[in-house]
């Protein structure tokens, strides 16, 4: 992995804003829309950033804490919902064909066997990780080859033309992986960061925040560094999101974030390199409650907050619309000179 993140060129910045105060609209009008097609015109080092071409990646992976009964859902739906993805019945084929999006299904670690099907991509690493009560979730190994493939599923995306990237997830269990990474990245008691997931019961809630914090208590002393919580806590298909993050930013394209899970994928990637948030757009805010603490970390307020919680890269799919309308407005409108309308007096 040539992971190489460098902050965005603050002149470029500068000048898409003197640009924004030209154009044919009260300086602000547009709100966070301008903040956007700016930050967009800094990474692309361009004053005409191009972001037609959007691309989702959805990762997928099972995870070995679910024989905790943390989940209100058997492990089996990880596969059967890979399935349904590659066959367009899920909302995120629903939401993306809507929004002229192209997407990608990657299997980084369903413990079911899938048969090879067109549009289903082979980032396999092993078949789930393991139950992170007990033991790590992951050897080192297997971390650091699904960063890896995350990484390589960016520079994929890239090489085949896509300039504005995001990613979704599917996993049995990984709200309660989540949970237990964003209490190790901040701090904060478990309780305050888990929640129901897909609809657990209170008995179900109860035993996934037992499970996450007999995980913190187990793993505690051997979390120093990010990649330590990755490999202890983390999943497979959250790896990849994280490979996937970082791949995106050293090649300087804007990434969308979806909900809880991808964010604790991109918390763990601005954790190992400072500089990749800038390349980072919130999509939305997750009715899970551990969400705001991760989104902290990558310091983007989201630009949607609709109480969505399905994942998928649902969330994010909404928000690559609202990035597009923010440079199409940018690029678009036309100057005060060039269209002949007075500017206000200085």
């Amino acid at each position: 992995m040539n992971l190489h993140v460098v902050p965005i060129d603050m002149h470029w910045l500068a000048a898409a804003e003197r640009h924004q105060n030209q154009l044919t609209k009260p300086p602000g009008s547009l709100g966070r829309l301008e903040t956007v097609a700016n930050r967009c015109a800094a990474i692309f080092g361009s004053l005409t950033p191009q972001v037609d071409a959007a691309r989702i990646v959805v990762f997928a992976a099972d995870h070995g804490v679910a024989e905790e009964g943390v989940s209100a859902y058997p492990r089996e739906v990880t596969a059967q919902m890979v399935l349904n993805f590659v066959n367009g019945g899920a909302g995120i084929n629903a939401l993306a064909q809507a929004g002229g999006i192209d997407l990608v299904i990657v299997d980084a670690g369903v413990a079911t066997p899938l048969p090879d099907l067109p549009g289903l991509i082979r980032r396999h690493i092993a078949d789930g990780t393991r139950n992170f009560t007990r033991e790590p979730a992951m050897t080192a190994t297997e971390a650091n080859e699904a960063l890896e493939a995350g990484f390589a599923e960016a520079e994929a995306a890239v090489a085949d033309g896509y300039n504005l990237l995001g990613c979704g997830e599917m996993g049995i269990a990984n709200t309660t992986s989540a949970s237990a990474i964003a209490a190790a990245l901040t701090g904060r008691p478990a309780a305050e960061l888990t929640g129901r997931g897909t609809g657990a019961d209170d008995a179900c809630l109860a035993r996934k925040l037992s499970a996450v914090e007999r995980a913190l208590a187990l793993h505690g002393p051997h979390l120093a560094t990010p990649l330590d919580v990755l490999q202890r806590l983390g999943g497979l298909e959250i790896a990849e999101m994280c490979g996937f993050f970082l791949g995106g930013a050293t090649l300087r394209r804007p990434v969308v974030v979806d909900g809880f899970i991808a964010t604790a994928a991109a918390a763990l990637a601005v954790r190992m390199a400072a500089p990749a948030r800038e390349y980072m757009f919130a999509a939305h805010r997750s009715a899970e409650p551990g969400h705001a603490a991760l989104l902290d970390i990558i310091g983007d307020p989201p630009l949607l907050d609709l109480g969505m919680r399905l994942g998928e890269g649902t969330g994010a799919a909404l928000a690559m619309k609202l990035i597009q309308s923010a440079v199409a407005a940018f690029t678009g409108m036309a100057t005060f000179s060039s269209a002949g309308v007075s500017n206000k007096h200085p």
